[in-house]
């Protein structure tokens, strides 16, 4: 015994194909409205995100620790922010460019091997990294005074 199936116009594959809209035409037309700056900036996030757990300074994840992906996504952030900055223009650029630097001082913290100098994560682009005098810690008592 077989079973037949009738087709109407309106179920045949070329109206079915015509009716169903493809996924990633969708995700192209979307991407294609949203500004370069935004897309190079979520990357950058993503980037920074990931070195911030890598380098034990995620909230929920305080113990992990995997020094060598944080040098690779740190390597990748500045090498994309260094390509990228005429695009970003200043705006857009120095909060990414800080958050950078801040992730460079905290891998030299968390580092109990210290890197030659200018050869730390993503120096090759933004040169040595020193900590600033404000960063830098404070004495509690003051300083002994020669007399």
């Amino acid at each position: 015994m077989s079973d037949q199936v009738s087709t109407s116009p309106a179920t045949t594959p070329t109206a079915e194909a015509e009716s169903r809209v493809d996924p990633l035409s969708t995700v192209s037309r979307d991407i294609a409205e949203v500004p370069s700056v935004e897309i190079i900036s979520t990357a950058a996030l993503h980037l920074m995100s990931a070195a911030a757990v890598h380098l034990g300074l995620a909230e929920d994840l305080p113990e992990h620790r995997d020094l060598d992906e944080a040098r690779s996504l740190i390597d990748a952030l500045a090498g994309l922010l260094d390509a990228s900055a005429p695009s970003l223009g200043h705006h857009h650029a120095a909060p990414l460019r800080d958050g950078l630097r801040s992730l460079q001082l905290a891998f030299k913290e968390a580092s109990t091997i210290p890197d030659e100098p200018g050869a730390g994560p993503g120096e090759k682009y933004t040169g040595e990294v020193h900590p600033t005098a404000a960063s830098r810690p404070q004495y509690t008592k003051p300083l002994p005074v020669a007399e």
